[in-house]
């Protein structure tokens, strides 16, 4: 009876979680935003920020320990398949060429100056905002880190509803945001092993661990997964047992890259980069796994994002309003400047280095996913958390609008899109 009271307990969660980022999603897409702007919010709704503070009682009916346990265990196999679906849609062809230097250039643009003004506000709010015991130099990293993310799918999706992906700004930025993405994991790996590991052997190991794991999936792994390629095109499918292998291949790749201490995501990540580029395995991941994936887990994950954000710092005290201000700024400024500056100088106008700069600072899901990794591990105290869950929220809400002042749909469709324009 106990466990019947449990899955109803469950279930009640579930259908809230989804009819709020169902509906938040909607509004936020009524607005010009895009939906993951409307279920990030959804998420902080549904957490201490409003349905904690106006109902209690509903709240902690809705949301006890052992549900939030299962809406922990659901999202992080959301996020783990999320994951591999980014890395299994990430097309390497886009990284050779005349327009990968650019783009390198882009993204380390976006990522320097970021990481050392985050960095630096990290060292600001150090003794008042890092964990207790925490290492100066790990908490730097993570801000740092943290704010030096763009959201690569979700800049996707963007610029795949504007039908400019494959405009130069649409290849310039979506291969600058893959960059900045694959950096971000390999950087958190190598955090999350210096700071959460607790001695330099346990370091050393996760760190090997994870190199191995890597090396031996995009070796090994990648050619022996060729061979599922080629069968599904000559099929022009997936068969059942195909999908049972991929669904086993990245559970496994979850466990172990948990095992040694580097989060799911990345077992999931580096799985779906071994992937054969067929355009049927690509199709077929895409339909079979990723609406049941995109509509129900990952709001699962924005709801237990919002479960951990507390905003008690922003009240009548209002401590935190200063640190916000600050890591807004380093985090706006750093992506928006720096890559604005640097696409001006490739040769580009500042409609077009504005519009550029504003998509970089798109952050979206990858964010969070940065973040909720580093409160598992203890590595940013709840109040830091809520900080940067909003800046998560408004640089990502401010991406599309500054996109549209700098580049109105009149200039989107002329030529100073479509080609790179003249310094002017």
């Amino acid at each position: 009876m106990n466990q019947i009271h449990f899955a109803l307990q469950v279930f009640a969660a579930l259908a809230v979680v989804l009819a709020a980022t169902t509906v938040c999603g909607r509004l936020a897409m009524l607005v010009k935003q895009p939906r993951v702007v409307g279920e990030m919010v959804a998420g902080v709704l549904l957490g201490p920020a409003l349905l904690g503070a106006v109902a209690p009682g509903v709240q902690a009916q809705l949301f006890p320990a052992d549900v939030k346990s299962t809406l922990y265990v659901l999202s992080t196999i959301g996020l783990t398949f999320y994951m591999f679906l980014v890395g299994s849609s990430l097309d390497h062809g886009l990284t050779t060429g005349a327009n990968a230097r650019k783009a390198s250039v882009l993204a380390v643009s976006g990522i320097v100056p970021t990481f050392l003004l985050g960095a630096g506000a990290a060292l600001l709010f150090f003794d008042s905002l890092s964990p207790e015991g925490s290492s100066l130099w790990v908490f730097m990293l993570f801000v740092g880190g943290a704010l030096s993310i763009t959201a690569f799918p979700m800049l996707a999706r963007i610029l795949q509803e504007r039908g400019i992906a494959n405009t130069p700004i649409g290849g310039l930025t979506l291969v600058a945001a893959a960059i900045d993405d694959a950096v971000a994991w390999a950087f958190l790996a190598l955090i999350i092993a210096v700071g959460a590991s607790g001695s330099p052997s346990g370091a050393l190991r996760t760190i090997l661990g994870a190199a191995l794991f890597a090396v031996l999936m995009l070796t090994v792994g990648r050619k022996l997964l060729a061979k599922l390629g080629e069968r599904a095109e000559r099929d022009g499918k997936l068969s059942r047992d195909m999908v049972a292998v991929i669904l086993l291949l990245v559970l496994l790749a979850g466990w172990y890259t948990d095992l040694i201490g580097v989060f799911s995501v990345f077992g999931g990540f580096i799985t779906g980069l071994a992937m054969p580029k067929s355009p049927v395995v690509r199709h077929e991941l895409e339909t079979k796994l990723s609406d049941l994936n995109s509509i129900l887990l990952l709001p699962v994950f924005f709801a237990f994002s919002g479960l951990n954000t507390r905003l008690d710092g922003f009240g009548s005290g209002g401590a935190l309003w200063f640190p916000l201000a600050v890591i807004m700024l380093a985090a706006f400024a750093g992506k928006y400047l720096g890559c604005g500056l640097v696409v001006r100088a490739q040769g580009y106008s500042w409609r077009y280095a504005s519009a550029v700069g504003g998509l970089m600072n798109a952050r979206g899901l990858m964010i969070l996913i940065f973040i909720n990794i580093g409160l598992a591990y203890d590595l940013v105290t709840p109040e830091m958390f809520a900080i940067l869950v909003a800046v998560a929220i408004v640089t990502t809400a401010a991406a599309m609008p500054i996109y549209r002042a700098s580049l109105p749909d009149h200039l989107e469709a002329g030529a100073d899109v479509r080609t790179p324009s003249p310094v002017r």
